[in-house]
Parts: C-alpha cells; structure tokens; sequence
C-alpha cells in the first residue's frame, strides 16, 4: 500500500453527548491556579472563592434534575447536558441533594464551571465510572469519595490537580487544627477552607464539633490518583488515613509552599 492510500484512522469523541446547548454566553470561567507546566506553575495557590447561588436558576433547574434521576431510578446521570450555558456557568458546586442518587453508577460531568464537590458524593455508593473530564477548575476532591468501593473508572483532566505528577504544582496551605472558638464550622470561607461549612469528619462520618484538622493526601481511586482534602474530627482520625499513594508526599500534610513533592516526570 502506498503511503497515498493509507486509511486514516477515527477516533471516536467519548464525550460528544456530554455537552450542552452552547447558546447565551460562555458556560464556564477560565481557569490558570495551577499552571499548566513546571515553568508556569505558581509557588502557592488558594481554593477557588467561588459562593454558589442557590437562588439562581441553574441551581434551581440541577435540582430538579436530581428529583427526576431519584424518582426513575436511573444509573446514569448526566445532569450538565440539560442546563443551558449561563446555568451550567451559575453551578459552582454540586448539590448535597446527591447523597440520593444511590442507583447512579455513572456520573458525568464534563467540562463543568465546578470549583469542589461535597463530601454527599460519598452516598452514591452504587457509583462505578466517574467522569468530570475538561471541569478545569476541580483541583481537588472531598475525601468521602473514596466510600464509593464500586468507583473502578474514571476520567479526570489530572494536568489541573493539585500535587499532579505532570509538574507539581502545590497545595493550599491548609491550618492543621483549629479549635471551635477560632471559626464557625458552620459558616466558614470557601477560599480559606475549601467548604462554607465542615460538618461531619471524613473519616469516621461523625460530627465535627470542638476542633477541625485538615489534610491533604493523594490516593488512587478509579483510575486516577487524585488530591484528597481531609476535614477530620481528631488527630486519631487523621492518624486512621491510609498510605498515600506511591510516588507522591509519603503522609498527610498541610500543603503549601514547604511541602517538597517528588520531582515531575518527564
């Protein structure tokens, strides 16, 4: 066969049903935290500030998206694709509604405005393959995702993780333990705290009341190794974690510019 015959080869778009109606202005915010190599990395970062609006109309609409996918029983969730641009754009976060969605096995939320995911998305235990590939604002996840034993496929844009094997950008620096007097547990600063309220360790999943300690620590789960924030109860919660996971910090840790990761692969 000559080199002018040769059958280009197609690669199907995984994703193609995965996006939403594009009409009304852009869907998303940009996003450069992290960088996107070794020599654009910043040498600290901060959580995103973001407050979610649940007076606007996305959150509204995602809602009662999440009452129809609870009602039906259905295992698959692909709730962005229903909301139009500004209202994919207004959603920040995703409801704790989702604690419900226990039938659900895969959860889809491509190229989303999120900044974090609630620690409600440790419920859906019957959850298999998750997938916010393109949502380049989620640097981290809650720590309660690791509850889902059945999570054995996932798909995340990992170039924009805190602590990434691709370039190393840092973590937040996070306060190891702060005590009841210090901060309202229930009303808390998003870009200071990753959350507006901690209310449950998770760990042991229960209440958290006198002091809050912090962690991070990077564990495999589907099949990415994801940065984990730790919200625990006590120091014998945090000392409970498991091993993080090979080639990256070897314990749980606060973050910030101290913190020597391993060096980036090339």
């Amino acid at each position: 066969m000559g080199a002018d015959e040769i059958t280009p080869q197609l690669f199907p778009n995984r994703f193609a049903d995965a996006v939403g109606p594009s009409a009304g202005g852009p869907a998303r915010d940009r996003c450069r935290c992290v960088g996107h190599s070794v020599a654009t990395r910043s040498a600290t970062v901060s959580f995103h500030r973001d407050r979610q609006d649940t007076e606007a109309a996305g959150w509204q609409h995602l809602l009662a998206l999440i009452d129809e996918a609870v009602a039906d029983g259905r295992t698959v969730f692909k709730p962005f694709v229903d909301l139009s641009a500004p209202e994919r754009r207004q959603i920040v976060t995703l409801p704790p509604a989702i604690a419900k969605l226990t039938a659900v096995k895969h959860l889809e939320l491509y190229g989303t405005n999120l900044v974090r995911i609630p620690p409600e998305i440790g419920a859906m235990t019957s959850l298999e393959v998750f997938e916010p590939y393109t949502s380049h604002r989620l640097h981290w996840y809650p720590y309660e995702l690791t509850r889902c034993a059945k999570l054995a496929d996932s798909t995340v844009s990992t170039r924009v993780l805190y602590g990434n094997f691709k370039f190393r950008p840092p973590f937040p620096k996070l306060r190891p333990v702060t005590g009841v007097g210090e901060a309202d547990f229930e009303a808390l600063d998003p870009g200071v705290w990753g959350a507006d309220a901690v209310r449950t360790c998770s760990i042991c999943d229960g209440p958290v009341q006198g002091e809050l300690h912090q962690v991070w620590i990077s564990r495999l789960v589907g099949t990415d190794v994801l940065p984990f924030l730790v919200n625990a109860c006590s120091a014998a919660c945090v000392a409970a974690l498991p091993e993080p996971h090979p080639g990256y910090f070897p314990t749980p840790h606060t973050g910030g510019p101290d913190i020597v990761q391993s060096a980036a692969r090339r």
